[in-house]
């Protein structure tokens, strides 16, 4: 019998230290989720610093100089919406395949690199207002017989992942599987596909017509040749957290102002020599 009530203690001891630990699990997981419900219901606009997230290899939009310095015209935009908004601003190289996650997990608060604007993106992110039109252009060495994409039937194409030049071939299945191997070949970035172009290990590559003008002016526009076919035109966006519509509103006013005053112009100027604005 004694051993009995000893054994009816014991598991009456168990019960309520089990209810305690699951009451206090309870708890946590609730303070938990307050706090993170807190977090995702407060706007960008009330911090007092933006973290950008870019690709630190994009010319001309941002990227590191001889320096090691992030310049770019993406960054000297940023900095005039920025003062507007009167915001400090910080610069944060990432993966470019994993920009949007990033900031959904709340380690950027903009993605701002020459960010094209797609409905598969903006299922993941607020975009701001369109300020630059781009193309993905096909781009090839200049002594190529590659003048088509039917010329790119058992070819070796190269591409960035994670951008939208991927997603744009994609869409074309039939060129896609045209192509050596029937895919294409990714890189972490624009820079080592160009450079496999270069070392002929690549056919041709695919690309934003702004990065290509660019890199080919600075490299020898004579080395190089870009079909006059393409995979398409878009436009370029700032990706901002999604649901926060008040710094989204905030946000576009801001580069309005910039744009309307002048100020973006010049700075399109600097990178460009010209002002190609979507105005």
């Amino acid at each position: 019998m004694k051993i009995n009530k000893l054994i009816k203690k014991i598991a009456v001891a168990a019960i309520i230290t089990t209810l305690g630990t699951s009451l206090v699990a309870c708890s946590g997981n609730s303070a938990a989720n307050k706090s993170s419900e807190t977090k995702s219901a407060g706007s960008t606009l009330d911090k007092d610093e933006l973290v950008i997230g870019l690709d630190d290899t994009f010319v001309p939009m941002g990227f590191k100089n001889e320096s090691g310095e992030i310049v770019g015209f993406d960054v000297d935009l940023a900095n005039a919406v920025a003062k507007k908004l009167n915001k400090k601003v910080k610069f944060q190289s990432i993966d470019w395949s994993m920009k949007e996650t990033e900031l959904n997990n709340g380690n950027i608060d903009l993605i701002w690199n020459g960010y094209s604007i797609t409905d598969e993106r903006k299922g993941k992110v607020e975009f701001s207002k369109a300020y630059l039109n781009n193309t993905q252009v096909i781009v090839t060495l200049a002594d190529s017989n590659v003048k088509t994409k039917a010329d790119l039937a058992g070819k070796k194409v190269g591409a960035q992942n994670g951008s939208t030049a991927v997603d744009a071939v994609e869409a074309e299945a039939n060129v896609l599987k045209s192509f050596d191997g029937g895919k294409l070949v990714t890189f972490d970035d624009n820079n080592a596909a160009l450079m496999d172009l270069e070392a002929k290990r690549l056919d041709a590559i695919v690309v934003d017509e702004i990065l290509a003008r660019y890199y080919m002016k600075a490299r020898g526009v004579e080395k190089y040749k870009v079909l006059t076919e393409n995979f398409g035109s878009e436009q370029y966006g700032v990706g901002i957290r999604k649901g926060d519509t008040k710094f989204v509103e905030a946000f576009n006013k801001a580069l309005g102002e910039v744009i309307a005053d002048g100020t973006a112009g010049e700075i399109s100027k600097k990178w460009f020599e010209q002002d190609i604005l979507v105005k």
